[in-house]
Formats: C-alpha cells, structure tokens, sequence
C-alpha cells in the first residue's frame, strides 16, 4: 500500500497535543523546556521537520526529556528508534505509553513495521477487522467492564500483526486497529469515567488512522478527543481539536451524518464551556446538513449518530440554556425515534427529561423518569447515563423530604445500585 511519509506517530501525537503545526510544537518545546529547568533549549521548526521525517534523527538528551514530558509518550511510542537498535538494554519495551502524574494505558505503542519482512498470510486483515466488527456490535449490550479487557487484548495483538503485514492486508490491520483504539477510548471515557487514560489511548488511536492513511477516521479519534476539554470547560483545547478535526474531515469524502456528527460534538462541548448560544447555533446548522444531505455514504464504523442523537443533543442544550418547553419536545421526540437496541442513550434522554421537569418544579415527574433511567441503567450500564440521574438528584435537594425524592433515593442508593456504580 502507499503508506503517508514521515514520522505518523510523533505527527498524531502533535495533533492529539493541540499542535497543529510544526512550528506550534517548536514553540511548545521552548518554552516547555524552560518550566523544566532546561536553560538555553531551543527547537526550531527544521528541527522538527526532521524529527518527523521517514528517518528521524535521535534525538540530544535534552530534546528527549522534554519530548516526553510534553507529549506523554515514550520516544520509541513517538516514532524514534535508538542509535544502539530498538532491543538495546537501554531501552525501555514494557508495553506502556505513560504521562508524568496521569494514569497507565496498558497497551503497547503501535509499531511502525519499518524494514521488517510481510509474514502474515492475506487473509490476517479480513480476520482481524471480523472480531473489531463484532466488538463494535457488543459495545451497545454488554457490560462495559466485560468488554474493556478484550477490546485491549485485540489492540495488543494487531500491534503484533502490524508490523508483519504489508500492501491490503498491513491498511486492513491498521484501520481495525484505529477503530479498536476509538472503541477501547469511547469505553474508557463515556462507560468507565476515565478521561485520562480514554486520552492517552484515542492518541495510540489516532496513530493507528495514520498508518492506515484514513483521513475520515482520524477526524472522528480528534473529535472524540474534544470531549476530554471539553468537559471540564477548556474551551481553547476544544477549538484546537475541532480545528485539526474538521481540516481531517475535508481530506476524504465526509457524508452528511458525518458533518453533522461534528456540529454535535462541538455543540456539546460549547455547551460545557457554558456557551449554549453557540451551541445552539451549531445544532441548527447540523440540523440543515442532514436536511440537506450528500451522496457520500457514512463509514460503516460510525454507529453512534443520527437524527435522533441530534435531538437529543439539542433537549440537552435547551435544558441548560434553561428552554424548559423547547426541550421537553427535542427530547420526547428523540426517545421516540430511537432504536430498541440504543439502550444507553435511552438513559441519558430519561436523565435529561427528569432534569427538565426538576427545573420546572415538577418533582414527581421529574422522580418517574429519573426511575426509568435506573431501570435502563439496570439491563445497559452507561456512567453517563448515572451522571445525569445524580445530577437531577442533586436538584431534587429542594424537594428531598418529599415521598417521591425518598423513594428515588431507596433505588439510587440501593445495594445493587451502589456497589455496581462503585465497582466500575
């Protein structure tokens, strides 16, 4: 196949960073040099260039330190190979991509499979994205903390078939490998409430896209990225990664549903940035994308979208932006168009409704669907979905002496509730 020249790891972990430019990543380094005490550092954007090169230099010492420290990446994760040979004793191959005061991803950088011969038969890639296929069906169903471990495990084994594959098979097996890395993250951000570690694994992700050379799912690993900023309100970190996100999208025939996926993802991060005005202008555009349509059709792997979604996007934007009536109605028509299998989102929306009626003074219907929620949450756990019905919760304080408050509270802190939110 014709692979994209250059370093495609230290690349993605640019783009993951925020560094949209060389030049940004030579700035960052600078100055990143001198908070660790580095005096009289200075990378250039030459120095750069050639770091993301087909053969990149190895890099002084100094540059090392500040490399990692910055990207959160061992140097062999970054795309560098020592001078002394990748199984020197120096050189650090437990299969870890570690950030100084964040928590451990335990899966291995992805290998480059520079100079090493194709030993994997034809069929290796058709096999390898057959069981991504089934994990992506099995993530709407089965428990999350099921699921996690062995979506790892088919990352770490198409790190191994990477490297020995070539031409169809080696981008079959690079592709599955993004997608395993986006599912392992989304699992890891919006089941389990890990949001470091969901970064640090859509980055291996995003590496992966980029040996694959598919510009429509490295826009779709940075989009998810913004949701790390933005919820805790980092509005500059999500522009930047919207920014790199959208500028990927435009490289390969993007549909509709995509475009407006990207609306969506933006709308709600403005949204947490406490900007709903914006958020709400966004929605709309996505809303006239759909209606308007293209003759691209959605990747196959984009089964997290549709009109429905984007209904319930937008009741959950009106929510905040306090358009109590407005939206009832987006949401009441999102739990009507959703699908039976959508298990998860139907917990949010449940969430979302009882928190509209909380905030229109409505305890007891705020109560009933709140205790739709937990049932729901019951069949498909979802930790946003618990999210949403702690926070109507917390504004049921007002009414917490009330029969129904105390009932709501029997069931949220009830033995198989607690233990199982506490265990994952």
């Amino acid at each position: 196949m014709s692979r994209p020249a250059g370093n495609i790891r230290l690349k993605a972990a640019r783009v993951a960073a925020g560094f949209n430019s060389q030049q940004h990543l030579a700035d960052a380094l600078t100055e990143h040099a001198r908070h660790l005490g580095i005096r009289g550092l200075s990378v250039g954007v030459r120095q750069v260039r050639r770091w993301e090169s087909d053969n990149p230099p190895w890099p002084q010492p100094d540059c090392q330190r500040v490399l990692v420290h910055l990207l959160g990446q061992s140097m062999e994760s970054l795309g560098f190979t020592p001078p002394w040979g990748a199984e020197g004793p120096n050189v650090d191959r437990s299969p870890r991509a570690r950030v100084p005061g964040a928590a451990v991803v335990a899966v291995p950088p992805v290998a480059s499979g520079r100079g090493v011969a194709a030993l994997q038969p034809a069929t290796a890639g058709a096999d390898y994205l057959a069981v991504t296929r089934s994990h992506r069906r099995l993530y709407w169903s089965v428990t999350p903390t099921m699921l996690h471990p062995a979506v790892l495990a088919h990352a770490t084994l198409g790190c191994r078939l990477l490297p020995e594959s070539a031409d169809g098979t080696r981008r079959t097996i690079a592709t599955a490998l993004a997608e395993t890395y986006l599912l392992a993250g989304r699992i890891e951000f919006f089941d389990l409430s890990d949001p470091d570690t969901a970064n640090h694994t859509l980055v291996l992700a995003l590496q992966a896209a980029g040996e694959a050379d598919d510009p429509l799912l490295g826009a779709a690993i940075i989009a998810h990225m913004a949701f790390v900023p933005g919820w805790v309100g980092d509005r500059e970190a999500v522009v930047e990664r919207m920014i790199a996100s959208r500028t990927y999208a435009r490289r390969a025939p993007a549909s509709a549903e995509f475009l407006a996926w990207l609306d969506a993802v933006e709308a709600e991060c403005e949204t947490r940035c406490g900007n709903t005005r914006t958020a709400l202008n966004l929605i709309g555009h996505a809303e006239d994308v759909l209606a308007a349509g293209t003759e691209h059709p959605s990747p196959e792997w984009m089964d997290w979208f549709s009109p429905a979604r984007l209904a319930a996007f937008k009741g959950n934007t009106q929510l905040i932006a306090g358009h109590l009536p407005q939206a009832r109605e987006s949401l009441l028509s999102a739990l009507d168009a959703l699908m039976q299998a959508e298990g998860k989102q139907r917990s949010v929306i449940y969430g979302d409704l009882a928190a509209v009626e909380a905030a229109a003074g409505r305890p007891e219907e705020a109560c009933a669907y709140a205790g739709r929620a937990l049932d729901q949450l019951a069949a498909t756990w979802y930790a946003t979905g618990m999210d949403r019905v702690r926070e109507v919760r917390r504004a049921l304080a007002p009414h917490q002496h009330e029969r129904c408050v105390r009932d709501l509270d029997d069931r949220l802190y009830s033995w198989s509730t607690t233990v199982s939110a506490l265990s994952r």
